[in-house]
């Protein structure tokens, strides 16, 4: 599976975005689906990942009550709703794509996008 991120951009604090993965080939819906990003300087983290299904959601603490993630099946792409952004969500976010493993293990993920820039100025 290819996957393509786009959304970002320069946003003020308080601000909301939405990104979106689109993802070719016929095995999407086969693959649980993830954001994650990588802030200057710092390590890859997970944000939020979505099963295959769909029937299940998982957060990573900075995100809960903020972010909101959603796969259309159709359409072959996931969204990130991001709210209420700060400074330190400043990162490049990827979506990526796994069979196995947790969600919220990086080194989990075998796909991934080519990353798409979230810039939150304060």
């Amino acid at each position: 599976v290819q996957l393509q991120a786009s959304g970002g951009g320069l946003v003020q604090a308080g601000d909301s975005l939405r990104l979106s993965c689109a993802a070719s080939g016929r095995t999407f819906n086969n693959y649980d689906m993830g954001w994650l990003r990588q802030a200057p300087g710092k390590e890859r983290e997970f944000v939020m990942g979505i099963t295959w299904s769909g029937d299940r959601i998982y957060s990573a603490d900075s995100a809960k009550g903020r972010f909101t993630i959603s796969r259309d099946s159709v359409k072959n792409t996931v969204y990130l709703q991001m709210n209420s952004l700060k400074p330190e969500d400043t990162a490049v976010y990827y979506c990526a794509g796994k069979r196995i493993g947790r969600l919220m293990t990086t080194s989990s993920y075998d796909y991934w996008g080519q990353g798409t820039l979230v810039t939150v100025s304060s």
